[in-house]
């Protein structure tokens, strides 16, 4: 399906914190820079006809001030746009709100650079528990999906997906991901021990290691 190793080390990955609205929030950033004009990918990410080719269907009013539904997953309301350069909407998932920012930049001819930030106000102890890797793998899997879309204009099939996800392969790929949110949370100034347990903790929630037990 893909190059996993190729595509992991395509991302960069970035863990920070900034005064946000209510207080101190948690600042997740994914960045990728893919062989596509901005208007392309600004396109693959805000088109209701092309979201679900990489991502998942979205439905709403994919507008200023209209609120959208990622179905199976979150909701929100779309707060800033600014075509073809980003927009700024809530992530409300599960009673909780946060944010995501797209930003598309050029990056020389016909490359476009995307980052995303998700923002989020989270307690010590949620974060300590899963860390970055709690939405980072999830954002990893959506950036590979738009870079196989983009590459060779190729459809997900969500039944698919879901078996790559589950395949010697996806495992690898989540894996990776997950210690390239430990490499970012040390980065970040977090303890080594706490941000290793953490980053286990989210490969095995992802991979599903967690519910065969230990045996111990």
């Amino acid at each position: 399906m893909i190059d996993v190793t190729h595509q992991i080390n395509s991302v960069s990955r970035q863990v920070g914190k900034r005064v946000f609205k209510a207080g101190e929030a948690r600042v997740v950033t994914v960045s990728q820079t893919y062989d596509a004009s901005l208007d392309d990918v600004w396109d693959a990410c805000t088109n209701a006809e092309r979201l679900p080719r990489w991502f998942a269907p979205v439905t709403g009013e994919l507008r200023l001030g209209g609120r959208y539904q990622v179905q199976g997953n979150a909701s929100g309301t779309i707060e800033r746009c600014d075509p073809p350069k980003g927009f700024f909407a809530t992530w409300e998932f599960g009673g909780d709100v946060s944010w995501i920012e797209l930003r598309l930049t050029p990056d020389g001819d016909e490359r476009t650079r995307f980052e995303l930030e998700h923002i989020a106000h989270v307690d010590d102890e949620r974060w300590a528990q899963f860390g970055p890797g709690a939405v980072g793998v999830g954002w990893d899997l959506a950036v590979m999906g738009l870079a196989t879309h983009l590459s060779s204009g190729a459809s997900v099939d969500p039944a698919e997906a879901e078996a790559w996800a589950t395949s010697e392969e996806g495992i690898r790929f989540i894996t990776l991901s997950s210690e390239g949110w430990y490499a970012a949370s040390v980065a970040s100034g977090k303890a080594e021990p706490p941000a290793r347990e953490a980053a286990d903790r989210t490969t095995a929630f992802y991979t599903g290691a967690g519910e065969q037990g230990t045996g111990e």
